[in-house]
C-alpha cells in the first residue's frame, strides 16, 4: 500500500513537471519568434506580450489588459500543459494522470476567478534576492517580468537550468575589480562577448580599505558587482575580506531602492575548505578567505541582494600555476550561473563541491576568525 502511493506521488511528481517543462519550452519559443521574418510567428509572439503588458518590466499590474492576459496567455498555458500531462497515458496508468489533470484545473479556475493574478503574478515594489534554483516563486517570476528573455520557468525551474536562462548577462552593466588579473580579464572579455556592458575598478585607485568614495560613482551605474581582485600575500586580510566585505555592502546600500536586486559576484578559493593545511605561507590568506566566507553566507541569505560565491580550484594566475586556465575558470563559473546557482563550484578536484556543505551548514557557530598578527 505504502509502495502504491509513493509511485502514485512520483508517477504525478514526473507527470506535473514534464508538463510544465513543455509549457516553459513554448514560452521560450514565443521569445523567439519576436524577431521572426515569418509574419504568423510574429504575431504568435506578439499576443503572449499581452502578459508583459498585464505586469510590466515596473512590476505592477495594468487591470486594463486582464481580459486579453487570460485569452493568450493564461487558457494557453493551460491547454498547453494540458496536452504534456495527457500524452503521458501513453507511460503512466491513468490515476497520476487524472490527478495533475484536476489539479491544474483547479488553478486554472482559481486564476480566473482573481483575474490573471496568482502568487507569481501580483505588483511588486521590489523583487527580493532569494530565489529558489529548483522551483519558482514569486522572486524569481518577477525576474522574468523584469528581464523577459531569461527566467523562463514557471513552475518546476527545469528548463532553465537545461537552457541555461536563468541569467541575463546582455545589456547589464557590470563592474568588475581586480580586471587585470587573470580571473577577472577573462570574465570581462567573456561578458563583453555576451553582450554585457563592463566597466573596472582597480584596488589602490578607485576603492582601497576604509576608502570607497572613488567607486561609489561607478556602483551606482552598475547592475552587477564582480569582486576579482584579491591578494595572497602582501595585505590579503584587507584585499581578500576587509574590501569584499565593505564592497558588498555598500553596493546593496546603494541598490536598496531599486525594483531589481543588486548582485554580486564575489571570488573564493578552496583554500575554504582545507585551510592553510600547516603551510606558514597560507596563514594569511587562508584566514582572510575563510573570514569572508563566513561575511559572505550572510548575503548569501540575504533578501538585499543575489549574491553569489564562486569557490575555484587554482588556475593559471600571476600567483601561480593551478590545474586550469582562468579562462576556463570564467567558463565553467559562467556555466552555473547561467543556471541559476549562487553557490558556484568551479572545480576538477571535487574540493569547491565539498565546500558548499562547510560554507552553508558547517561555519555557524565556529569563533569568528580575526586578523593573524603580523
Amino acid at each position: 500500500m505504502i509502495l502504491d502511493i509513493f509511485f502514485f506521488v512520483l508517477q504525478a511528481v514526473l507527470v506535473f513537471v514534464a508538463s510544465t517543462v513543455l509549457f516553459d519550452a513554448l514560452h521560450w519559443t514565443l521569445h523567439q519568434w519576436e524577431g521572426s521574418s515569418i509574419p504568423l510567428l510574429r504575431r504568435l509572439s506578439s499576443w503572449h506580450w499581452v502578459h508583459h503588458k498585464f505586469l510590466g518590466v515596473d512590476m505592477q499590474i495594468n487591470p486594463a489588459y486582464a481580459r486579453a492576459n487570460i485569452w493568450f496567455h493564461i487558457l494557453p498555458e493551460y491547454l498547453t500543459s494540458m496536452a504534456g500531462t495527457v500524452i503521458f497515458l501513453l507511460v503512466f496508468p491513468w490515476p497520476p494522470i487524472a490527478a495533475v489533470a484536476v489539479l491544474r484545473t483547479v488553478m486554472l479556475v482559481m486564476t480566473l476567478r482573481e483575474e490573471g493574478l496568482d502568487y507569481n503574478h501580483m505588483s511588486m515594489d521590489r523583487v527580493g534576492g532569494q530565489q529558489n534554483l529548483l522551483w519558482v516563486g514569486d522572486n524569481y517570476h518577477a525576474m522574468h517580468h523584469v528581464y523577459p528573455h531569461n527566467f523562463f520557468s514557471s513552475f518546476a525551474n527545469v528548463f532553465d537550468l537545461l537552457a541555461g536562462t536563468t541569467c541575463q548577462i546582455k545589456g547589464r552593466r557590470f563592474l568588475v575589480t581586480g580586471a587585470s588579473g587573470a580571473f577577472g580579464s577573462a570574465m570581462v572579455e567573456k561578458l563583453t562577448r555576451a553582450g554585457a556592458i563592463v566597466e573596472t575598478a582597480k584596488s589602490g585607485v578607485d576603492f582601497s580599505a576604509g576608502d570607497y568614495s572613488a567607486i561609489r560613482a561607478k556602483l551606482e551605474t552598475a547592475d552587477v558587482l564582480i569582486m576579482a581582485h584579491g591578494a595572497k600575500t602582501d595585505d590579503c586580510w584587507n584585499a581578500n575580506f576587509v574590501t569584499f566585505r565593505d564592497l558588498t555592502e555598500l553596493f546593496t546600500e546603494v541598490g536598496n531602492t531599486r525594483l531589481a536586486p543588486p548582485e554580486v559576484w564575489a571570488l573564493g578559493s578552496e583554500v575554504e575548505f582545507h585551510g592553510d593545511m600547516g603551510m606558514d605561507e597560507l596563514k594569511a590568506y587562508s584566514a582572510s578567505k575563510r573570514a569572508f566566507a563566513a561575511k559572505a553566507l550572510d548575503f548569501y541569505r540575504s533578501d538585499a541582494l543575489i549574491y553569489r560565491h564562486i569557490v575555484p580550484s587554482s588556475f593559471n594566475s600571476a600567483m601561480g600555476k593551478g590545474a586550469m586556465s582562468a579562462s576556463t575558470a570564467a567558463n565553467i563559473a559562467l556555466f552555473f550561473i547561467r543556471r541559476g546557482f549562487r553557490y558556484v563550484p568551479v572545480t576538477f578536484t571535487g574540493l569547491a563541491v565539498l565546500n558548499y556543505f562547510r560554507f552553508r551548514f558547517l561555519q555557524k557557530g565556529q569563533p569568528e576568525i580575526v586578523q593573524p598578527a603580523e
